[in-house]
Order: structure tokens, then C-alpha cells, then sequence
């Protein structure tokens, strides 16, 4: 087992995880500001906390896992409901911006399985590890995504 996060290997966690934890948190708060507070917070956590994490994987998970409940904690408070959506809108394509709101507009469990599949490269297994759930339910999951998200952007052609 590792020891605690110590400070000289900060600044290389900082690199190697912020623009993942940055973009999970946009993903499912849809705010720029609101996904870099909360990437703070994860770190934050991670230094304060000083968790013995077995390896470099278990880091990204442990970093994951906080952040999504730090996305939950947000998105239950009364605050949120008060914030503007998406401040990258601008920046996409047109078609991008289709499939995009099309997956926003799934079921959590098969956004969340979507995500980290498709956007951060998981594994079936691994994206299964992440969400405490067995690999046959996320692969189910993203079989029903996909079913919805044709149907959704093809207009049931």
C-alpha cells in the first residue's frame, strides 16, 4: 500500500488528473466556474484527507468518486438550480451539440456510463469498478444508450 499524498508528488497529481476532474465535474454540472470549484475541492480533499491509495488507479478512481459526489452535493443544493447552464455551447459544432444534449438527455446511470466509457476511455469493467456496479449492468446500460441515442438523433429512422 502506498503512503499518504505527500507534497513533493501534488504538483505531478495536479497534472495528471485536473483536466479529467475538471471535465467530469463540467459533465454533470454544466458550469465552467461551478466544474473548476469543484475540481478544487476534490484536490483539496485529496491533500487534506491524505487517503492510502494502493496505486496510481486507485488515485484516478479515489479523485473520480469524490468528485462525482461533490457534483451530487452541488446539484442537490437550491444554488444550483439558479446557475446558467453551459458557457462551452458556443464553441461546439452543431452536430457535436446534438449528440451532446442528446446524452444529457438520458437517464443519469446511462449518462454517467456513456461518459466515462465514450469521453474518458474506460473500459466496460473499469467504467462497472467506478460505478459500483456489476460490468453486464453497464454494458446493458450503454447497449440502452445507444438504442435511445439513435433513436434520438435519427428521429427513429
Amino acid at each position: 500500500m502506498r503512503p499518504p499524498v505527500q507534497e513533493n508528488d501534488i504538483e505531478q497529481i495536479l497534472n495528471a488528473y485536473s483536466d479529467m476532474v475538471v471535465r467530469i465535474a463540467y459533465h454533470h454540472v454544466k458550469n465552467r466556474a461551478d466544474a473548476e470549484d469543484i475540481a478544487q475541492e476534490a484536490f483539496v480533499r485529496l491533500i487534506t484527507a491524505q487517503p492510502r491509495l494502493e496505486n496510481e488507479e486507485h488515485q484516478k478512481a479515489w479523485l473520480i468518486r469524490v468528485t462525482v459526489n461533490l457534483c451530487k452535493n452541488l446539484l442537490r443544493s437550491p444554488r444550483s438550480r439558479e446557475l446558467p447552464l453551459d458557457d462551452l455551447e458556443e464553441d461546439r459544432a452543431q452536430e457535436q451539440r446534438e449528440i451532446w444534449d442528446a446524452v444529457w438527455r438520458l437517464p443519469a446511470k446511462f449518462r454517467n456510463a456513456v461518459y466515462l466509457y465514450y469521453y474518458e476511455g474506460y473500459s466496460v469493467a473499469e467504467t462497472a469498478a467506478l460505478l459500483g456496479k456489476k460490468p453486464g449492468t453497464v454494458a446493458s446500460w450503454l447497449h440502452r444508450a445507444r438504442l435511445r441515442l439513435k433513436t434520438d438523433l435519427t428521429g427513429g429512422i
